[in-house]
């Protein structure tokens, strides 16, 4: 969010054939609810041109990077680290120290796609468990940076958008930004 340390979502693993849709998944769900960059693994590389393209239609910022060796970028981040799993704390009971901890650092955000190597719950700061109970890794990050933000994520403003999006009760109404007729 605009004023923040940078929040960034590492979306680890990528199964080809199996992964495709719940790692664009992923992505859109880091830039709509607050995220400013995913970072994904090589073997993941086509899923940054379907979020970039997003991107560009309906606004950013977001950044989307492509990285060989994702393991490093854990290794070596200069801030808080948040692994999202069954297997963590309950969400609710560590949001304010994880708040606390991203009001002065960067946080990396990391969403396995299988099994993640003992590395990952070594190296986090937070190991978060959104319920403990098998679930969408898309769901737990969408709750969890809903909690992050606080809601305020959910009247954020795009920028550089192709289109927008006019809430309305019944219908879909989608207009160029750059009219002013609404």
């Amino acid at each position: 969010m605009e004023g923040e340390p940078e929040v960034v979502v590492l979306r680890l693993g990528h199964r080809p054939g199996r992964d495709e849709r719940m790692t664009t998944h992923v992505g859109l769900t880091a830039r709509a609810l607050g995220a400013d960059r995913l970072l994904l693994e090589d073997a993941a590389s086509g899923r940054k041109e379907t979020v970039t393209d997003i991107t560009d239609r309906f606004g950013g910022p977001f950044d989307v990077e492509v990285t060989d060796e994702p393991l490093g970028v854990l290794r070596s981040w200069e801030g808080t680290v948040v692994h999202l799993t069954m297997y963590g704390l309950p969400v609710q009971d560590v949001e304010d120290d994880i708040r606390a901890a991203h009001r002065e650092d960067p946080l990396l955000v990391v969403v396995g796609a299988e099994k993640v190597p003992f590395e990952v719950y070594d190296r986090a700061d937070f190991n978060v468990g959104v319920t403990n109970q098998p679930h969408s890794e898309i769901a737990g990050l969408a709750v969890f940076l809903d909690r992050l933000f606080e809601g305020r994520e959910l009247d954020r403003e795009w920028t550089d958008a192709d289109k927008r999006v006019i809430p309305q009760e019944e219908g879909k109404r989608v207009v160029d930004p750059n009219d002013d007729a609404e």
